[in-house]
């Protein structure tokens, strides 16, 4: 398994996966240029993405296919989009979550009230409109 940089080629790939796991695929940006895919013999196995909204950023999309998942898939796709907040200068990642704070505590990130998220992040489609006002907020400094 390998972590790449997401192209226009993986674009219907990430969606199908997105769907699969009833993500969001509406507001898919139409770069991909901060997203990443986990590619297992020439199969895209994982997705994640970032929208930009500097000095922060937001966490969006991570999925992985659920015959890969608990093979450090995710680990690995997490890991490599923190090296690129951090390559990119951005102070903060947010993220969204109806369904893996668990994971994501285990990651250092903490929980955090909608109040406190910066308004660049929280005009973003994601925050305002796409996910439920249940989803739990969570956050990282790097």
């Amino acid at each position: 398994m390998k972590i790449i940089q997401a192209n226009q080629t993986n674009r219907q790939s990430i969606i199908e996966l997105l769907k699969n796991e009833k993500l969001p695929v509406d507001d898919l940006p139409g770069n991909l240029d901060h997203f990443f895919v986990a590619v297992s013999d020439s199969n895209i196995i994982g997705v994640i993405g970032l929208e930009l909204y500097p000095p922060f950023c937001l966490l969006r999309s991570m999925v992985v296919r659920k015959d890969y998942q608990n093979q450090k898939v995710a680990t690995a796709l997490v890991e490599t989009l923190e090296k690129h907040a951090f390559d990119l200068k951005l102070s903060r990642i947010y993220l969204l979550t109806e369904t893996a704070s668990a994971y994501f505590d285990k990651k250092n990130y903490q929980r955090v009230e909608r109040s406190e998220v910066p308004d660049e992040i929280k005009g973003s489609t994601e925050f305002s409109s796409v996910c439920p006002v249940s989803a739990i907020v969570m956050k990282k400094s790097i």
